[in-house]
């Protein structure tokens, strides 16, 4: 550190010096009194490196020091200066360390000193802050308690002097005319006393004048006392006065038309009407019915609430509240032209879905279990230099026949794929039916031609059997020979395709709310209830309310079949919906609405509806319930989950179908998506097993699975789900037991046999006795045991059998029953493994 600048109050250590010097304070007192005071000023000594003192002048100055205590006032003689002696390296050190101590500890008590003083600063703060908010309570209490005996004061006085003029005016009615003489009477009552004038000085605190400081409240409320209204009191009050000026009169009530169907909520009947709901039921109350704002009530009881409360009242039907979009046509100037929808059909394993793999350029059929589609797949394709087309691939599979009708109802144009070495099959047939009931063009596609054996001509003669006439035959429905496998004749499809789409001109409106049609609905995991829908008319767009079947919901994302996000869908456009909040069937209307509350109205209302068909069950008549009384049919449960909705139907249908006589299917639960811990649960009550198609079940239902000892089937083709339940349901029967009659014999006559037994003399009319055969004993054609022949004997010899027209003996098992004349039916029993078809 340079000794260039020189440390404030540092002086050269020159010797030894005086730390203490003497100086005068002057006090001041009152009254013009003055004092001065001598004080000591001790100063700290700071030395600098090198200015050390030897060990002898540090004991001097500590001798000297009780000296200058004792003598303050003297000067010290004057001493010569002792030659300072250099410090060692080592003294230096210890010296440089004890200094930097001390003035670390003299730092460490400055700062405890200025933190003590904070803190005692900040509680006198708190203290004084305490103190002004108190005087100020206790200031608000003393105004209000003035106003409060002032107004009490004004009451009494108001009262005071309306009973004084009120005595008043008697005494001018009782008191006689001037001219009349007082009486002695008169003169002996006493004169009444003038009534004192209140003491408004009374009850008054008397003024402080150690109240405090003046504050606001103080100062505004002047010598009235009272509290002072705030600018905002004033200013509410003027508002106040102004509107009661401006709404003088009584306010109009506004009359509304209310719609009323035949069942309501009173929360939704009293938000129709403008009105509370608490006044609503409060009105029910006084009808004499408890009801809660939740509850529903009639037609009729609404009605009386709407005019109770000065409205008017539209009666409309429940069935109004569904949503009818067949009366709702679209203007021919907003049409225009949109792609065609064309479904594929046919019999299973004929090509279709390689047919539109080779239109798409995708391998779809791979990708499907089996090599058999067990849903429908919408897809939208556009040729090379055309316009786009949208597909509908249909299951050709015997239990899909819902999804080909329900594809055929969604289509314009239909192509029926027909094997040309197989010819048509039932599928292909009932393809044909579903086309002609939807009155939809048909186009046949003969696929397979580069086959051994495929014979085109062949399929268009058989097609004339039912009623399908080709343009080959003279017809005019468009036929085309082609080869998914090697792709010939392709653009001949499509060419005939865009024919027919010219033809039929096909138009909608997409400028308007969309309209729709579930094709296909499932549960994702990841996604919730997905719906694949075809937009038959208007827009589709991201954030639309839309109620589809029993299930409402808001678009939340729009997915095309490329599996990318899109904004929006037009016409014959088919895309995946994302939003909705339960899963509806496929082939329910998808439409949208103008709010959520709409929505809600309507699936709620088909909600009901469905409720109802579930649960009325059909009028049994008399004879069937004769017949149904005593039938030993057997219930075969199971519980189905798929991964989509139309392929549960499809499922559901199959099984049903496989029901006989001696036994049934019964469907416990069908829903979609995975297998859960409730499918298990019931499953474990019932003994049902459960069938998973494409699903699995999850951790918890696999626990609870294994703990209760439930069965799971898993398939992804349909035909081996089948078959699995009619080995199952046959199992359940038991193997089939058939009876072959051998021989029968007539009792001639009984003989004791042993203690017990009895033996009987048999002569065998037909066919042949054999021992160990079962025997039916029969008196009067009605049997009396069932039993087995245990021994078999003609005359003393046992012999193995006996045939017609000998005589024997038998020994029956377990039966002693046996008299002259019985019959005796001898059988052969064989179990025979059941098969149900």
């Amino acid at each position: 550190m340079s000794d260039d600048k020189k440390k404030l109050g540092t002086r050269p250590p020159l010797g030894i010096k005086r730390t203490v010097e003497t100086g005068k304070v002057k006090q001041s007192f009152s009254h013009g009194r003055s004092n001065t005071v001598v004080v000591e000023v001790k100063k700290r000594r700071i030395l600098k490196p090198g200015d050390a003192k030897p060990e002898a002048e540090k004991q001097e100055e500590a001798k000297a020091a009780p000296e200058e205590k004792a003598a303050p006032a003297k000067k010290p003689a004057p001493e010569k200066k002792a030659p300072a002696r250099k410090l060692s390296e080592a003294e230096e050190i210890a010296r440089r360390k004890a200094e930097t101590e001390r003035m670390q500890r003299e730092a460490e008590e400055e700062r405890l000193r200025l933190a003590e003083e904070a803190r005692r600063r900040e509680e006198q703060k708190k203290a004084s802050a305490s103190r002004e908010e108190a005087e100020r309570a206790e200031a608000n209490r003393r105004a209000e308690e003035e106003a409060e005996r002032k107004a009490k004061e004004d009451a009494e006085r108001a009262a005071e002097e309306a009973r004084r003029e009120a005595e008043e005016q008697k005494k001018a009615a009782a008191a006689p005319s001037p001219a009349a003489p007082r009486t002695a009477d008169d003169r002996r009552a006493p004169k009444p006393a003038a009534p004192k004038k209140p003491d408004r000085t009374k009850g008054r605190p008397a003024p402080d004048r150690r109240s405090g400081k003046l504050t606001v409240n103080r100062a505004l409320r002047g010598d009235e006392g009272g509290r002072a209204r705030s600018l905002a009191a004033l200013k509410r009050k003027r508002e106040k006065e102004k509107r009661s000026q401006q709404h003088s009169g009584p306010r109009e009530k506004t009359v509304r038309d209310v719609v009323v169907p035949d069942s309501i909520t009173v929360a939704e009947l009293a938000k129709r009407m403008g009105e509370k709901a608490a006044d609503l039921v409060k009105s029910l109350f006084n009808m004499g019915m408890m009801v809660t704002v939740n509850q529903t009530v009639d037609q009729d009881t609404a009605e009386l609430l709407v005019n109770e409360f000065g409205h008017k009242v539209q009666r409309v039907s429940e069935s109004d509240v569904d949503i009818d979009t067949s009366e709702d046509v679209d203007p021919e100037d907003t049409l225009k032209s949109r792609p065609p929808v064309v479904t594929i059909m046919g019999h299973v394993d004929h090509g279709k879905t390689s047919l539109l793999d080779a239109i798409r350029g995708a391998d779809v059929a791979a990708g499907e279990a089996g090599g058999i589609t067990q849903h429908i797949g919408a897809y939208q394709v556009t040729p090379k230099g055309g316009d786009p087309i949208t597909f509908l691939d249909t299951p050709g599979h015997e239990a899909f026949t819902e999804m080909r009708a329900r594809g055929a109802n969604v289509t314009d144009i239909v192509i029926l794929v027909v094997a040309a070495d197989d010819g048509l099959k039932p599928q292909t047939i009932e393809a044909i039916n579903h086309t002609k009931a939807a009155n939809v063009p048909m186009i046949v596609a003969i696929n397979k031609i580069d086959k051994d054996g495929a014979n085109p001509q062949k399929v268009r003669e058989e097609l004339l059997q039912h009623e399908v006439i080709v343009e080959a035959m003279s017809g005019d429905v468009q036929d085309v020979e082609v080869s998914a496998k090697k792709k010939t004749n392709i653009d001949k499809l499509l060419e005939a395709i865009n024919l027919q789409a010219e033809l039929l001109e096909l138009k909608a409106n997409p400028d308007r709310a969309a309209d729709a049609t579930v094709v296909e609905a499932k549960l994702d995991k990841g996604r919730g209830p997905v719906a694949t829908v075809l937009i038959q008319r208007g827009t589709l767009k991201v954030g639309d309310t839309f109620v589809a079947g029993p299930a409402a919901g808001k678009v939340r994302a729009l997915v095309d079949d490329h599996g990318r996000r899109v904004k929006e869908a037009g016409p014959s456009f088919p895309v995946e919906v994302l939003g909705l909040s339960a899963l509806p069937s496929a082939g329910d209307p998808f439409t949208v609405v103008e709010n959520e509350a709409r929505a809600r109205e309507v699936a709620d209302y088909r909600q009901r509806k469905l409720d109802e068909q579930r649960t009325t069950a059909a009028p049994m008549s008399l004879e069937n319930m004769f017949a149904k009384k005593g039938a030993q049919t057997i219930q075969f449960p199971m519980i189905i989950k798929a991964d989509v909705q139309g392929t549960a139907e499809a499922i559901n249908a199959a099984v049903n179908k496989i029901s006989t006589e001696e036994i049934e299917v019964r469907v416990l639960h069908s829903g979609v998506g995975a297998i859960t811990e409730s499918d298990v649960t019931l499953a474990a009550s019932t003994g049902a097993p459960i069938i998973g198609f494409n699903v699995r079940p999850n951790a918890k239902a696999r626990e609870v699975a294994n703990r209760e000892q439930v069965e799971f089937r898993y398939y992804d083709v349909i035909y081996h789900l089948t078959d699995w339940v009619k080995e199952a349901m046959a199992g359940e029967l038991g193997p089939e037991i058939i009876e072959n009659v051998r021989g029968r014999a007539e009792v001639k006559q009984v003989f004791p046999a042993g203690k017990k037994d009895k033996a009987a003399g048999l002569l065998v009319v037909e066919g042949v006795i054999q021992k160990g055969f079962h025997a039916r004993l029969t008196r009067d054609d009605v049997i009396v045991s069932k039993t087995v022949i245990d021994s078999l004997r003609r005359f003393k010899d046992d012999v193995k059998e006996v045939e017609a027209g000998t005589e024997c003996g038998v020994v029956l098992q377990d039966t002693n029953d046996i008299k002259p004349g019985d019959m005796l039916e001898v059988f052969e029993v064989e179990e025979k493994a059941r098969t149900i078809e």
